[in-house]
């Protein structure tokens, strides 16, 4: 028997992800990269087996492995993760809120309001971080734990990668 290839799907972003389409009212939605390709379809009917055979779901995940490239890259891009030092390992409590997908980091709800958080700010469960725009939809990014955020990762109105990290939290 043939061994499928390891897949590493970070649960956490992705019930957050699951939570965002909920709350967006987002029925199907599909991402893939190089490691990965992972297709969400929420309530409805899906297809089990052929068109004759539809079944109702809450949620339907496909999750695979993504396509192997036809011939390596030329030269290999830089991560969109900076690499974790041995001193931020270290750190007890620390935490990361990433972003769920591509789009664009802004710090407030309007150009002229002001931020959500600050570097200091105590943090709660539900409670507004930042906004990331995408595809025309702007989609606030929720704190799914308690803390204080430590440091503000990217700046107000650059473009951000799924699982870029966005804070550094520190728990409470």
């Amino acid at each position: 028997m043939a061994e499928r290839p390891s897949m590493n799907i970070n649960l956490k972003q992705l019930r957050a992800l699951v939570r965002l389409l909920e709350k967006r009212n987002v029925s199907d939605f599909e991402f893939e990269d190089e490691h990965v390709r992972i297709r969400l379809t929420r309530g409805g009917l899906v297809p089990q087996g052929g068109a004759s055979q539809l079944t109702p779901v809450a949620y339907h995940l496909q999750s695979a492995p993504a396509a192997a490239p036809a011939a390596p890259p030329a030269a290999a891009p830089a991560a969109a993760l900076p690499p974790a030092s041995p001193a931020a390992a270290s750190d007890e409590g620390i935490s990361y809120v990433t972003s769920p997908f591509v789009g664009t980091f802004y710090r407030s709800p309007s150009p002229d309001a002001p931020p959500f958080v600050d570097v200091g700010s105590a943090i709660r469960v539900g409670q507004a971080l930042c906004i990331i725009e995408a595809m025309k939809l702007m989609n606030e990014i929720e704190a799914d734990s308690p803390g204080t955020i430590v440091e503000i990762l990217v700046d107000n109105g650059k473009p951000v990668e799924f699982g870029q990290r966005l804070f550094k939290v520190r728990g409470s």
